[in-house]
């Protein structure tokens, strides 16, 4: 096989009482890449089209991913990118992630899977390093591995599978401006209080706990963030009505997507998820904020191939 295009899911990060531990990849949005061998020793990246951003190898997250694979490689040749970018940079359902995740998997493809999932989201956190100033993984490890993931631990690092309730739905609105993850990230404190801390591992071991258990109560008694989202909500128009709304649709719970400035919303059903959806719909067209909304059941697979 010389040249692969896959499908990249868009991710949420975070998931409220996770901060960069816990993850999930969607079902019904993200990128699309074409990858294909050269002889030529390097990255190079062909085309973008969708969104402005740069084709330089070492300013692409996909270009700096690839390059973190290619040390690592035995693979003589290099690779050629090309990008149709429909995740939008800054929307907090993690672009840089499904770029470099995506750009790390198809090469591994080509050469026929010498590196583990846990190889290629090393790679793939590069790139997301070279986006926020920090190498997470919260975003790509979903995108690779499907379902949620949690983060164990970073160093060394350690990838858990979570299994995902098969009624499971997320609702994503993303109000049309943009906060990227570094400035984001600045606006966070270094020190919490035991008291916070002890809440939030609850929550935390709560929501992996209802997962495991298929649990829909708990799992929405538990998707509670105490310490990030009273400081990134600020950044976000009407993200109070935006929650409370959507709680009084039927959602689960709800909470502010990777830095923002989406917010999502877990629900039990479809049917829920759009009643949701319209709840979200009616508070920002009432202030007069314009925006992009995404339904979809959780993406258990990952990065796929399409061709």
């Amino acid at each position: 096989m010389e040249e692969i295009k896959v499908f990249c899911p868009a991710t949420i990060a975070n998931v409220s009482c996770g901060f960069d531990v816990l993850g999930l990849a969607l079902d019904s949005v993200g990128d699309e890449m074409t990858i294909r061998k050269t002889s030529e020793k390097g990255i190079r990246i062909t085309k973008i089209i969708g969104q402005d951003l740069p084709l330089e190898t070492e300013n692409n997250v996909a270009g700096v991913a690839g390059l973190a694979f290619l040390e690592k490689s035995s693979y003589q040749g290099g690779f050629e990118i090309e990008i149709d970018k429909r995740i939008k940079p800054g929307s907090g359902i993690g672009s840089s992630a499904a770029s470099s995740s995506g750009a790390v998997w198809a090469m591994n493809e080509l050469l026929g899977r010498p590196f583990t999932k846990l190889e290629l989201v090393q790679f793939a956190m590069q790139g997301e390093k070279l986006a926020s100033d920090v190498a997470h993984a919260d975003n790509v490890a979903p995108a690779i591995y499907g379902g949620f993931t949690l983060v164990r631990s970073y160093e060394p690092l350690d990838i858990i599978p979570i299994p995902t309730p098969s009624e499971l739905y997320a609702t994503v609105i993303h109000p049309q401006i943009e906060i990227k993850t570094s400035d984001s990230r600045k606006i966070l404190k270094t020190t919490i209080s035991m008291q916070q801390g002890i809440r939030q591992w609850g929550n935390l071991g709560g929501l992996v706990a209802g997962l495991f258990q298929n649990d829909y109560d708990l799992i929405g008694r538990s998707l509670h963030d105490h310490i990030v989202e009273p400081i990134r909500s600020i950044l976000i128009p009407a993200f109070d009505d935006i929650k409370a709304n959507a709680l009084k649709a039927g959602a689960l719970g709800s909470g502010i997507s990777g830095s923002g400035p989406s917010i999502f919303a877990l629900s039990k059903g479809e049917e829920i998820a759009q009643k949701v959806a319209e709840s979200m719909k009616e508070t920002y067209q009432t202030i007069g904020v314009d925006f992009d909304i995404h339904i979809s059941k959780v993406n258990r697979q990952g990065i796929k191939k399409i061709a």
